[in-house]
């Protein structure tokens, strides 16, 4: 048994979901596969508009009327038959959505947010089950809320394993034995019937719960690169891509901003040491990148930059030194507001540490630790790591960047500096 997931780029239009089909005609037959979905290309990003305009009280007819439109225009490409059941899926959905953004209240922001953006899974795995049923490739629908149990840490949801696992192994293994599944990634359930999102990016992290419940012999993740590269090609040229690499490294990598995979995603395959594939969706017969238990030497640098952040520091009143106590302060502050730390240092009477400019979530920490401490910040600032550095790297890296803080271990090299112009590295 195998999962396969597909993330937006690779169900963009109807071209994709035809690519889809032919990723799949290529599995030996028969084969147990679990299809996990993400929403269809830019559709999360969509929906978030829309949300954040309903929130705010404003019109937003139009926003919603794009997102029905970009959808119904690649159904209608994919299925000639007006009257296909496809049809009347994608309205109940639409439907659905209507009602929930008329019942938006101004308050309880991430809760109403996961009941809006979670639509879009919905909508893209119900188009690609009916496409490929229409083409003759049989398969059962399933809605992963059934299965995917959270509490109910909007946004975030962290997942009940035991539960979970239990359920998975009660009833897809006798559905498996019939026919491939299709589900989708980045959305639970509460035990009260509410939806959650997993965090943004968190389909892969679906799809590695289901690897990890079902016991799969492999996950394939299918990206728009030739596998896991030591950069993001739109911002450094001269990539290089990894025909193996192991867990841990692959876990790091991706804790520091790798934004091929998503932080949670590796460590449930390593626990089961389930191989994990990153492989083009665009040639399918290529190599791409096995992640797994292995043994390697010192491989090339990677270079991670995570755009948009704040860098904060922490004073005390008194000019007294930073004491336990005081981070004590600032960590329960952080944890609280969810604000999460992608660099930290701390000097004799101050403590910095560099996290995602989300604003309401960092004012909200400001206000609350104001009465304790002078607080500084800057942003929007861009974080560089450098994974396996050398000299060269770091030259590379550095050269003609204002840098207001760096941190450096044996491995691992980390700087913040302000926005600059040249790009591409």
């Amino acid at each position: 048994m195998i999962v396969y997931k597909f993330g937006g780029a690779s169900v963009k239009n109807a071209a994709a979901f035809r690519n889809v089909l032919h990723i799949l005609s290529l599995l030996p037959t028969p084969q147990k596969v679990v299809v996990v979905v993400s929403a269809m290309g830019k559709t999360t990003n969509a929906l978030e508009k829309v949300f954040n305009l309903t929130y705010q009280g404003h019109d937003y007819a139009e926003a919603l009327q794009e997102t029905r439109q970009y959808h119904q225009e690649i159904v209608q490409e994919l299925f000639q038959d007006a009257k296909h059941p496809v049809y009347n899926a994608l309205q109940q959905q639409f439907t659905y959505l209507e009602e929930t953004l008329k019942a938006v209240q101004p308050h309880d922001f991430d809760r109403q947010y996961d009941q809006i953006i979670s639509v879009g899974e919905l909508l893209s795995s119900l188009i690609l089950h009916h496409f490929l049923c229409s083409q003759g490739f049989q398969n059962q629908w399933v809605d992963c809320r059934d299965y995917l149990r959270t509490d109910d840490t909007w946004r975030e949801g962290r997942l009940d394993w035991e539960w979970t696992e239990r359920q998975i192994q009660q009833d897809l293994p006798a559905v498996l034995e019939k026919q491939p599944i299709i589900t989708q990634g980045f959305i639970g359930r509460t035990p009260d019937g509410a939806t959650t999102t997993l965090g943004r990016e968190g389909s892969d992290f679906s799809a590695a719960i289901f690897a990890y419940c079902l016991q799969a012999a492999a996950l394939t993740i299918w990206k728009d690169v030739p596998g896991l590269l030591n950069a993001d090609p739109k911002l450094f040229r001269d990539t290089v891509r990894y025909e193996e690499i192991a867990y841990q490294e692959a876990i790091e990598m991706a804790y520091y901003g790798a934004s091929v995979i998503h932080p949670k995603t590796v460590q449930p395959l390593a626990q089961r040491c389930i191989p994990l594939h990153v492989k083009s969706f665009l040639h399918p017969e290529a190599p791409g990148t096995v992640i797994w238990n292995c043994q390697h030497a010192r491989i090339a640098p990677s270079f991670i930059l995570k755009q948009n952040q704040c860098l904060l520091s922490f004073h005390t009143k008194d000019f007294g030194f930073i004491s336990e106590s005081h981070l004590s302060s600032i960590f329960q502050g952080l944890s609280k507001h969810r604000v999460k730390i992608n660099l930290m240092q701390n000097s004799a009477i101050s403590f910095s540490t560099c996290v995602d400019a989300d604003d309401a979530r960092v004012e909200a920490l400001k206000e609350e630790l104001a009465q304790e401490f002078l607080i500084h910040y800057n942003q929007p600032l861009h974080l560089y790591t450098i994974k396996n550095y050398d000299q060269a790297s770091l030259e590379k890296l550095t050269q003609g960047k204002e840098i207001l803080l760096e941190q450096r271990s044996r491995l691992t090299f980390q700087f913040i500096c302000r926005p600059t112009d040249n790009f591409p590295h």
